[in-house]
């Protein structure tokens, strides 16, 4: 048996040193040995399909007490129990999707209107950025009352700047939410059109300011915000697989800081599609500040420091404070700020 470090073995297994020391702990993968000086902890390479497979189960969402239970059984036993556990998850999903359908049409039926408030004027400032990128695949728009981030990825290109273009080619009107549902769709739709063997998909957040109401589409990582009374309140949840096992609570908050594949979307508009967004109304009011960063900003400023930096100054100020302290750590990707001032 060749005795591996926590790191070495972490790499290989596909898990984080914390999520191994979380394991351990509870007896689910237990070290082969634990120096009696240091108590760093060592692995032998015959316990990585073990550490392999707990990863695998972690992915798919299967709760830490069955994977225990599954860990120990023999590899046909062990896929049968699997097998179940997905069953019974898609059974759940099928029974709460009609009920969720049901709940949104009776919502959606007794939505009456909310009479504005002096929100009608807005300040707003932008920066659009390379960052050290080779090329710029964000897009934003800034207009008076319908701000939106876009963050492309993959071989495709311009992604960004395609799904942008068709979300605002009809003016958003009517009931918010299929408006904006319509939106998306046609960004959808000519993130699709991009075709030829290019892998290309993009982000894309909106925020549409309806006097006391902003109604908002989102898909992907990129993130709207609202800063009311000194607090930076999150409006969006990222659309990754670790996010989506964090907020149903299959893992914790400890392991996703540093688990690998925490910036793996599974919401996207992409050419495979469906591109279906997050589509939402909160209330606003006077003296709110929204903002919109895709995240090559919050991916490299820690919440504190983007709370410091949006906490005060004009929206040109905050969003050129944004920038320069993005570069000062060093830009390793396109960045998009938008912030508005509803006043």
């Amino acid at each position: 048996m060749e005795r591996m470090t926590i790191g070495d073995f972490a790499r290989e297994a596909g898990l984080t040193p914390k999520a191994l020391r979380l394991y351990d702990e509870m007896g689910l993968i237990v070290p082969a040995d634990v120096d009696a000086v240091s108590g760093y902890r060592y692995y032998g390479d015959d316990q990585l399909e073990r550490a392999r497979l707990v990863s695998r189960l972690r992915l798919v969402g299967m709760p830490l007490a069955r994977i225990h239970r599954v860990a120990d059984l023999p590899r046909e036993s062990a896929a049968a129990e699997v097998a179940s556990y997905w069953r019974q998850v898609e059974a759940d999903t099928r029974t709460r999707r009609a009920r969720v359908h049901a709940f949104v049409a009776e919502m959606r039926a007794k939505e009456t209107h909310m009479s504005g408030i002096s929100t009608q004027r807005c300040e707003v400032a932008s920066r659009l950025e390379q960052g050290h990128r080779t090329e710029q695949r964000d897009a934003t728009h800034a207009g008076e009352r319908l701000w939106v981030v876009a963050d492309g990825m993959g071989t495709g290109g311009h992604a960004a700047a395609v799904a942008l273009a068709a979300f605002l080619a009809t003016e958003l009107e009517g009931e918010p939410l299929g408006a904006l549902d319509a939106a998306v769709a046609r960004a959808q739709r000519a993130v699709e059109s991009l075709h030829g063997g290019l892998v290309t998909s993009t982000t894309l957040t909106a925020a549409w300011l309806l006097d006391d109401r902003l109604a908002v589409a989102h898909i992907g990582d990129s993130r709207a915000c609202v800063l009311r009374d000194g607090e930076l309140i999150r409006l969006t949840s990222d659309h990754t697989e670790v996010q989506s096992l964090i907020d149903e609570g299959s893992l914790t908050e400890e392991e996703a800081r540093s688990d690998p594949r925490r910036n793996l979307l599974n919401r996207a508009l992409a050419e495979e599609g469906p591109g279906e967004a997050d589509v939402f109304v909160v209330p606003v009011r006077d003296g709110d500040r929204i903002v919109l960063t895709t995240d090559g900003v919050h991916a490299v400023l820690e919440p504190e420091r983007l709370h410091a930096l949006l906490g005060s100054g004009t929206p040109q100020e905050s969003v050129d404070a944004v920038a320069a302290a993005v570069e000062e750590a060093g830009a390793p990707d396109n960045y998009s700020v938008v912030v508005a001032d509803l006043a």
